[in-house]
């Protein structure tokens, strides 16, 4: 088994942050895991617990393609996915920051487990580990940095019509 565990503080509050990444996945998720070429939701209507999709990735030039399921949906906390065959899970866990405020930071932790190693694969599980670990950093990395980018960019925006000169 290969896992990574990777955590970051988002200056939004939990509800925000879970929104972006549970909410808003079939919109999102391509964005801030750019080797994902393809998703596809197999199941309609909003995620839920059972809802499946099938995603298409490139990592580092490897082509996969996967159907997964949504295991675990509890907001504004959590969202787990599991590959069908059960290949691969992976958590988002947002919790809130000091005195659980409204409007408090976010602990964002994203967890990957890769519950089986091809053989072919095993003489190189030691470089596979770090590019494991290297991903998930850029996963928390590209959230924070997303979440961020969207509320300072909805809040520059003026809330009235544009001012006319006299």
């Amino acid at each position: 088994m290969v896992s990574a565990r990777a955590s970051i503080l988002i200056d939004r509050p939990a509800p925000e942050v879970y929104a972006f990444v549970a909410e808003d996945f079939t919109r999102n998720y391509r964005r801030w895991s750019p080797e994902v070429q393809h998703l596809e939701l197999l199941t309609p209507g909003p995620l839920r617990v059972g809802s499946r999709a099938r995603q298409v990735r490139v990592d580092q030039g490897r082509r996969t393609e996967n159907t997964f399921r949504v295991v675990a949906l509890d907001r504004p906390s959590r969202i787990c996915f599991a590959e069908t065959t059960d290949q691969f899970r992976i958590e988002y866990l947002m919790v809130p920051g000091p005195g659980g405020l409204a409007e408090a930071p976010t602990r964002l932790t994203f967890g990957f487990q890769l519950n089986r190693l091809e053989f072919y694969m095993r003489p190189f599980e030691k470089l596979i580990r770090a590019a494991v670990q290297d991903g998930a950093e850029r996963v928390v990395q590209n959230i924070k940095r997303l979440v961020e980018n969207e509320h300072t960019s909805s809040s520059e925006q003026p809330s009235g019509p544009p001012d006319r000169p006299s």
